[in-house]
């Protein structure tokens, strides 16, 4: 598609724009990840029909929205070629409920009968680390994402995929550690693998985190602000404790070493933007703003 003069990646206006990421990770308590290896269309699971038939992708994506889950395709990074065995992996995003389960079919027809609590697999002690390539939704998510992908599995080659469309594409690349549903953005500016190594120490890159999915986001925000006030990086600290909403703001207090914190965080819409490469009608996007912050 030819662009028109001056036109420029969503991600590069995003980034000279200041978009804040926190507060933006796309929700999900609960994730099917299923392996599709292949060329995707602009709907992995509905518009790639030399990978699946549309209407089993379709039927697939419907089952798992049905039962709350969020659905995305994966595959591994680099040249593919069709496996024998199909690989797919549950997850439970949900705080003091994290869990993975893998398993593998025969083919994309059995996704259809997979069940949906990962009964029919093992569980494993890895993480899946995903990062979006999704070059037919975003080209951001192509040219950002596959490096980014790439480079993650030249130091963890058996955890990392590229996976399809997690949402934010202004902050390609985009990256999901589960089961914790850790999103990251822009993960290509700084070494990818080393969030993975982090992630390994039970730690997270504040600056580069939109948050975890199973949050909301006005939890996510007061998380990356206390943290940034606290100097605090552990991955299971501040875990949320009440959420009073208010007029235009909202009083989250979050668990701290001591005691607690509360953190009151203002909305507000940002001013029309286009939120990605394909995008012709601006909109606002919501944002999050530290009012106080006081320890308890």
């Amino acid at each position: 598609m030819t662009q028109p003069a001056g036109w420029r990646p969503c991600s590069d206006v995003s980034r000279d724009r200041g978009d804040p990421m926190y507060g933006t990770a796309s929700a999900g308590s609960s994730w099917l990840m299923l392996e599709l290896c292949g060329a995707w269309g602009p709907s992995a699971f509905m518009d790639s029909p030399s990978v699946i038939d549309p209407g089993l992708g379709r039927a697939i994506v419907r089952r798992a929205e049905a039962a709350g889950m969020r659905i995305a395709a994966i595959r591994r990074p680099g040249r593919r070629s069709a496996p024998r065995r199909w690989r797919w992996f549950v997850a439970d995003s949900r705080l003091g409920a994290e869990a993975l389960h893998h398993g593998e079919v025969s083919g994309p027809a059995d996704y259809l009968e997979l069940p949906l609590d990962g009964s029919a697999g093992h569980p494993t002690g890895a993480p899946l680390v995903a990062v979006c390539a999704h070059g037919r939704h975003d080209q951001c998510c192509a040219v950002r994402g596959r490096g980014a992908a790439a480079a993650i599995a030249a130091a963890y080659p058996e955890i990392t995929w590229e996976c399809s469309h997690l949402g934010g594409d202004r902050f390609a690349a985009t990256m999901l550690i589960l089961p914790e549903g850790l999103c990251y953005g822009r993960v290509e500016t700084v070494d990818a693998a080393h969030l993975v190594s982090l992630y390994a120490d039970g730690r997270v890159n504040n600056g580069l985190l939109r948050g975890r999915t199973s949050l909301p986001h006005v939890v996510q925000a007061a998380q990356y602000f206390a943290r940034e006030a606290l100097g605090e990086d552990r991955l299971r600290a501040l875990a949320p404790l009440r959420v009073e909403p208010a007029d235009g703001t909202a009083r989250v207090t979050l668990a701290a070493e001591g005691g607690t914190v509360d953190v009151v965080v203002g909305e507000r819409l940002s001013e029309p933007l286009l939120s990605q490469c394909s995008a012709t009608v601006p909109g606002r996007v919501r944002t999050f703003t530290l009012v106080s912050l006081e320890r308890g």
